[in-house]
C-alpha cells in the first residue's frame, strides 16, 4: 500500500516539474513586450522652455535647430494659443537657403521594433498661408541601425533611417514619407490640412520591414490614409541600394526606432513657417 502511494507521489512530483519546465520554455519563446506611453501637453511654470528638458529624462531630450545662413529659427512656450491646458510650443522655421532649415524637439531612448503598434497623436496650428509643400512635421527614426563602417560617406542627413509625416500633393496634403527607408511616399490628396486653427493628427502604424506593415493617418478624426506597406528599414533593400553605389552596407539588427521628433523637422518650403503644437502622445502596444 505504502509502496503504491510512494509511486503515485513520485509521479505527481515529476509531472509538476515537467509542467513548470514547459511554462519556462514557453516564456522564453514568447517574450513579453511592455506597453509604453509618453505624453506631454507642454505645460510649464512661467512659460519656461527649459522645463521640457528635465534632468531625469521624463520629458523631452533635446532641441534640434539648424538655422538658414541669414536668419535664426525660434522656439518658445506660449500661452496665447493652445488646444488644451494653458500652454503650447511654438516653432518658427525660416525658409532654407544653402542650409536646410530645422527647428524641433526630440524624445530619445525609445525602443520600438518590428510587430509593435505605435500611435502618435498631436494637435497642430499652422499659422501661415504659405505653400507647405515638403514641410516635415514628425520623424520616427533609427540611428543605431546605421552601419558605422559607412560613417559619413552617405551624408549626415541620411544616417537615421525612418518614416516621417510630410506635406505633399502640391501644397498641404499630409502624407507618410518613406524616402529614408527607400520607399515611396504614401500620399493622399483628398483632405487639405486646415490653416489658422487647431487640427488633431493621429498616426498609427504596425511596424514591419516588409509590405505587410500597417499605416493609418487621421486628420480631425477623418481617416485619410489606410495602406499596407513597409514602414521599417529592410536590411536587404539597404544592402542592394548601397551596392548600386559601390558601398558595402549592413543594416544593424534588430532594428529599433529610438527617437521621435516633432516641430518643423525640415522646412524646405519657399516660405517662413510658424506653427504651434500641443497635446502630444506616443503609445506602443
Amino acid at each position: 500500500m505504502f509502496m503504491k502511494c510512494g509511486h503515485y507521489l513520485l509521479f505527481a512530483i515529476l509531472l509538476l516539474c515537467f509542467v513548470a519546465c514547459d511554462k519556462n520554455e514557453s516564456a522564453k519563446e514568447e517574450p513579453f513586450t511592455e506597453n509604453f506611453l509618453f505624453e506631454d501637453g507642454f505645460e510649464t511654470q512661467n512659460n519656461s522652455l527649459e522645463e521640457l528638458f528635465a534632468s531625469n529624462g521624463s520629458r523631452w531630450s533635446l532641441i534640434q535647430q539648424t538655422n538658414p545662413s541669414n536668419a535664426t529659427n525660434e522656439i518658445s512656450i506660449i500661452n496665447t494659443e493652445f488646444s488644451e491646458g494653458q500652454n503650447a510650443i511654438r516653432f518658427l522655421a525660416y525658409r532654407s537657403d544653402d542650409q536646410l532649415s530645422k527647428i524641433d524637439i526630440e524624445k530619445g531612448g525609445l525602443n520600438i521594433g518590428t510587430g509593435d503598434k505605435v500611435t502618435i497623436k498631436a494637435d497642430f496650428y499652422i499659422n501661415s498661408n504659405e505653400s507647405l509643400e515638403n514641410l516635415l512635421l514628425i520623424d520616427l527614426e533609427c540611428c543605431s541601425c546605421w552601419d558605422p563602417s559607412v560613417g559619413d560617406n552617405y551624408g549626415a542627413e541620411n544616417q537615421c533611417p525612418g518614416v516621417r509625416l510630410m506635406m505633399s500633393g502640391g501644397n498641404d496634403y499630409l502624407s507618410i514619407e518613406r524616402g529614408k527607408i527607400s520607399g515611396t511616399t504614401l500620399q493622399q490628396t483628398n483632405f487639405a490640412f486646415p490653416r489658422n486653427q487647431w487640427v488633431s493628427v493621429q498616426w498609427e502604424m504596425t511596424l514591419s520591414a516588409n509590405e505587410n506593415g500597417l499605416n493609418r493617418l487621421l486628420i480631425d478624426g477623418t481617416e485619410v490614409l489606410n495602406v499596407s506597406a513597409m514602414n521599417m528599414p529592410n536590411a536587404q533593400i539597404f544592402k542592394d541600394r548601397f551596392a548600386n553605389e559601390g558601398i558595402d552596407f549592413t543594416l544593424k539588427e534588430p532594428t529599433i526606432y529610438e527617437r521621435v521628433q516633432i516641430g518643423a523637422t525640415a522646412n524646405p518650403t519657399a516660405g517662413n513657417i510658424e506653427l504651434f503644437v500641443d497635446n502630444f502622445s506616443l503609445s506602443v502596444d
